[in-house]
C-alpha cells in the first residue's frame, strides 16, 4: 500500500472508532454525561469523539473501553491501535501548507472510499485531470504563484489521482457539463489533450463518464458541483462534499444525502448513457481543435 494510496486515514478511522465507542456505550446503559466524567472531560467533548469530529487519546479509549466492560484483550488491543493510526498524520501531511485545512478531511474519505459519484460544471474532476491542466486551474485567479508551490500542488493532486489505479481501485462514476469541455483551461493543446485523458480515462473498467450536453437545457443540479462518497466500512456513512471558494461542507444526514442522491440520479438519467461518452469526447475535441 503507498503512501498516497492508503485505504483510511486519520479521518476515517476516526469516525469508524467513534462509532464503536458510541454502540459500547450505548450498549453497556452508559449515558454521555457518565462517560465523559471518566475520561476527565464533558459531555461534548464524548459526542464529538463518537462522530469522528476530534482526535482520540489512546488513554481516553482506553478508560471508555474500561469504563463500558471490554474484557476481551484481543478486541482491545486491536481499538487501541485503531485509536493510535487515528492520530498519526495522514499521506497529504507533508503538503499542509499548500493545502486549505478545511481540505484536510476530504483527502482521507477520498482515499477511504469506495465509490465516488461527481457532479461538475466548471473544471474536469480532479481525479481525471492532466498536470498541464491542473497546472492552469492552480493558478486561475491567484496571480503569480511561484514555481516550486504550483509543482507541489500538482504533485498532490497526481499523488491523489493513485486511488484510480491501486490494486483496489475506487470506483469513480462523473458526470460532467459539456460547458467544462469547451472551456479551453490552459489553452487549446492543453485542453485537446485533457480530452484524450478523458476518453482514454472513460474505458477504464472503475470509471464511469458521462457529458450533460448544452442541448438537454436545465436539469436537477442547479445548485452547482458536488460529490457523494460510498464506503466499504459500515461505520462510515455516506458522505456529501460541496466545495466553495473558501470553505466546504460535508453532509452526512439522511434527509440531505437522500436528495443530493436523488438528484445524481436524475442526472444520470437526463445525460446521454456512457456508452455514447466516447463519441461525444470525439466531437468537442474537434470543436476546440478548429
Amino acid at each position: 500500500m503507498t503512501e498516497s494510496g492508503a485505504q483510511s486515514g486519520p479521518t476515517a478511522l476516526r469516525i469508524i472508532l467513534g462509532a464503536h465507542l458510541r454502540r459500547m456505550r450505548v450498549a453497556a446503559g452508559i449515558s454521555r454525561s457518565d462517560a465523559g466524567w471518566e475520561i476527565r472531560s464533558s459531555e461534548s467533548k464524548v459526542s464529538r469523539m463518537e462522530l469522528g469530529r476530534v482526535g482520540l487519546k489512546e488513554r481516553d479509549v482506553g478508560d471508555l473501553l474500561t469504563l463500558y466492560g471490554l474484557d476481551d484483550e484481543e478486541e482491545r488491543g486491536r481499538l487501541l491501535t485503531l485509536a493510535r493510526e487515528a492520530n498519526n498524520p495522514g499521506w497529504w501531511h507533508r503538503y499542509g501548507d499548500v493545502l486549505p485545512s478545511w481540505f484536510h478531511s476530504y483527502l482521507d474519505l477520498e482515499a477511504a472510499a469506495q465509490l465516488i459519484r461527481v457532479y461538475e460544471l466548471q473544471f474536469v474532476p480532479g481525479l481525471l485531470q492532466t498536470e498541464e491542466y491542473i497546472r492552469a486551474v492552480i493558478q486561475l485567479g491567484r496571480g503569480m504563484i511561484a514555481a516550486e508551490e504550483v509543482e507541489r500542488r500538482v504533485t498532490l493532486r497526481t499523488n491523489r489521482q493513485e486511488i484510480l489505479t491501486r490494486p483496489d481501485p475506487v470506483r469513480l462514476w462523473a458526470v460532467v457539463d459539456e460547458a467544462v469541455l469547451q472551456r479551453p483551461i490552459g489553452g487549446v493543446k492543453a485542453m485537446l489533450a485533457q480530452i484524450d485523458h478523458l476518453i482514454e480515462a472513460s474505458q477504464y473498467p472503475n470509471v464511469t463518464l458521462q457529458v450533460m450536453p448544452f442541448k438537454v437545457g436545465g436539469h436537477a443540479a442547479t445548485g452547482g458541483a458536488y460529490s457523494i462518497l460510498r464506503f466499504p466500512e459500515q461505520d462510515l456513512p455516506d458522505m456529501v462534499y460541496i466545495e466553495h471558494l473558501t470553505s466546504a461542507l460535508y453532509l452526512d444526514k439522511l434527509e440531505d444525502l437522500d436528495q443530493y442522491t436523488a438528484t445524481m440520479e436524475a442526472l444520470c438519467v437526463a445525460a446521454p448513457p456512457p456508452s455514447k461518452t466516447r463519441d461525444h469526447l470525439m466531437r468537442i475535441r474537434k470543436d476546440v481543435e478548429r
